[in-house]
């Protein structure tokens, strides 16, 4: 199905799109689930055949959610995470990770980390070898230092071409100013948003700049994706051995062109990881800051504490941040969440606010179950969110034609 369809489906009242989740739910059964399973964010993918493997050796289970994380951190090719992870406003990539390991029912985390690529790592090793939780910022990267982690450039030449498109061409209203929880806020911009085709000429006018810069022609139009549509990128994993022990991880490179110092729910226990050892872990992608307002992965695990299944927990959790927002659609097609859900039996789930991406591309996950696949998100709304920041204004001087 065609953008086209996907941004006419969202132009819809607000009454329409609020669902009734019991009519969603339809009371369904709870079947359990075989082990071990293994569930990840779609970007999992790629480490979830190694991740599988040592759970099947015996491996502990936070060795298995940590080999999955690190492929993708150690890839520069994903800008969402460690190397080659898109940066802040500035120009510097900060790294946001937590682990929660559940036989010994321990968490670590770190904040705002620049210079150090695996910060999954690093997050275990505040677990493991002190006795706080989280550590941010330069502390948390001295610790690392400490540790024998080398001080690296996180931005790939790659990175650093988007992040210079993204500044020759963004506006000086992004992310500074009300977010949507405030009674003030407005729309940055019409809903809903652009005709594809004035969509088309945005993208195509990025693309002429992104070969200004010289970036290569295979990933020019991606580029252009990546300015307009700033991704939220994030890998969360969640594992259940043939014992029924767990753990789960998130690590991140955050919201692109933040504001330096913000930090999501990626590292924040509860909020972007939770893992129970009674019950299950769940993790999220996606807007961190309505995630931590709901302390979703948390939520969600205590959801299935009270016999709700992955699914339902799940989508409870996106209800809540509807009504959070008075289930305004003008806020909402603002925002986008993602939960990743596995239950100790080795019941699962993969769960969206919105049923497509913004390229109009059904929202999957990654399941692996001895079977390593992709599935499709269960979801709460029909249709696409409006990202945020807004779109730069491609009319305004840029250093590029000033």
């Amino acid at each position: 199905m065609d953008r086209r369809k996907f941004l006419s489906s969202v132009a819809l009242t607000s009454a329409a799109l609020a669902l009734d989740s019991e009519a969603r739910q339809k009371n369904e059964p709870a079947p359990s689930g075989k082990r071990p399973v293994l569930i990840s964010s779609a970007n999992g993918f790629v480490g979830a055949d190694g991740g599988y493997a040592m759970l099947q050796r015996g491996f502990d289970t936070l060795d298995a959610v940590g080999f999955v994380l690190k492929v993708q951190e150690d890839d520069p090719t994903d800008d969402s995470v460690g190397l080659g992870g898109l940066p802040n406003e500035e120009g510097v990539v900060e790294l946001d990770a937590c682990v929660m390991h559940g036989p010994t029912r321990r968490a670590g985390a770190v904040g705002g980390v620049r210079e150090i690529k695996n910060v999954a790592a690093v997050a275990r090793l505040v677990m493991e070898r002190t006795n706080h939780v989280m550590l941010v910022g330069e502390g948390a990267q001295r610790f690392a230092v400490a540790h024998g982690f080398p001080r690296e450039n996180l931005l790939t030449e790659r990175s650093r071409k988007i992040w210079m498109l993204w500044r020759e061409t963004h506006s000086d209203q992004d992310t500074w100013g009300p977010g949507v929880s405030s009674p003030d806020w407005k729309p940055p911009v019409p809903v809903p948003p652009l005709k594809p085709q004035a969509l088309k000429e945005k993208v195509d006018d990025l693309a002429v700049r992104a070969a200004s810069l010289g970036i290569e022609p295979d990933f020019r139009m991606a580029a252009a994706h990546r300015v307009l549509f700033p991704p939220t990128g994030t890998i969360h994993c969640s594992v259940v051995n043939e014992k029924g022990e767990m753990s789960g991880g998130t690590t991140t490179s955050g919201l692109a062109w933040k504001i330096p110092g913000r930090v999501g729910d990626s590292p924040i226990i509860g909020a972007g990881c939770y893992t129970d050892q009674d019950i299950g872990s769940a993790g999220a992608t996606g807007t961190g800051e309505e995630c931590i307002k709901i302390c979703g992965a948390h939520t969600i695990v205590d959801n299935l504490r009270k016999g709700m299944t992955p699914k339902e927990a799940a989508l409870d959790a996106l209800e809540r941040i509807v009504r959070n927002h008075n289930r305004s659609m003008d806020k909402i097609r603002f925002l986008s969440m993602q939960f990743y859900v596995l239950r100790k039996d080795g019941a699962y789930a993969g769960v969206s606010l919105w049923s497509h991406d913004t390229d109009g591309k059904r929202r999957k996950f990654t399941i692996h179950d001895g079977n390593k696949r992709f599935e499709e998100s269960a979801y709460l709304l029909e249709g696409t969110p409006i990202d945020w920041p807004k779109t730069p204004d491609l009319n305004a001087k840029s250093p590029a034609n000033a």
